[in-house]
């Protein structure tokens, strides 16, 4: 019989992931706030349980993906969760958050005798489906060998092991997606510069993504920005990754006079 695993938050990674691990044959108990978004798990067999702490089997493995630092932590500290997890019980926290929250929420997984392992995701939903994701982890070596399996099975095509300190995917993530941000930003304004002065956009890209900028980044975003330059500008999960990166930094007195400019012009496009 495979090992049950809990899943938190089926948003546009969370969801795809979790599927890939019911197609991998693993059984899976999921939670999510909008419970209609695991009526496709449902179908294929997964449990759907109606809060966090349900999900978690003492001694397992639990599985969070959700939007930030206050939800992890949330659902961390809801009613019985770590006493449930119990001695051996693993914590996989995948979200965008801060280093030093994984630390601080690490140390409490401590007290109760759990591991904590960060991996934080790289890769789109397109990505997760067809088992493209690239994942940095860090934490507890024999919970990073235990959660390795489940991280490949997700949708993970590359694993990296960043040591055993808690925290350290964590910075590799905020310094992957400020590197995005900017590579985007850039190629927006780029492609909005070429448009005007009536040279194609998407012949720019072809161009540029197969020459000087023969990379996954430049490829799969100057496409979707050659179509429609609006919803990159206008999310708000860059804004939000942004502001992530210039906390750590400023917390090592790291400057950051491109994420502050980029911070300015994202916060300028919020609708």
């Amino acid at each position: 019989m495979s090992e049950m695993i809990g899943f938190i938050g089926l948003g546009n990674l969370g969801l795809p992931m979790a599927t890939n691990l019911l197609k991998a044959g693993y059984a899976l108990r999921v939670y999510n706030r909008t419970a209609s978004k695991a009526e496709s798990l449902v179908a294929q067999s997964a449990e759907l349980m109606t809060c966090p702490t349900d999900v978690v089997t003492n001694g397992g493995v639990v599985a969070t993906i959700v939007w930030d630092d206050a939800a992890v932590e949330s659902i961390v500290k809801s009613d019985g969760f770590l006493e449930r997890l119990g001695t051996g019980g693993i914590h996989l926290s995948m979200s965008t958050i801060l280093p030093e929250t994984s630390k601080k929420l690490a140390a409490i997984h401590a007290q109760h005798g759990s591991l904590y392992v960060d991996a934080p995701i790289f890769g789109r939903p397109e990505a997760a489906l067809a088992h493209q994701l690239w994942i940095p982890f860090s934490g507890p070596q024999q919970a990073k060998e235990r959660v390795r399996p489940f991280l490949e099975a997700m949708g993970g095509q590359g694993i990296f092991d960043f040591g055993t300190e808690v925290g350290a995917a964590n910075i590799v993530k905020l310094i992957g997606n400020f590197l995005i941000s900017s590579a985007g930003y850039s190629m927006y304004e780029a492609l909005v510069m070429a448009g005007k002065n009536g040279v194609d956009p998407k012949a720019v890209v072809a161009m540029l993504t197969q020459t000087l900028f023969n990379a996954p980044i430049y490829q799969s975003y100057g496409k979707r920005l050659a179509e429609n330059n609006a919803p990159f500008i206008q999310s708000r999960i860059p804004l939000k990754d942004i502001g992530l990166f210039k906390h750590t930094a400023q917390q090592v007195e790291s400057p950051v006079p491109i994420a502050n400019v980029l911070q300015d012009l994202l916060q300028g496009n919020q609708g």
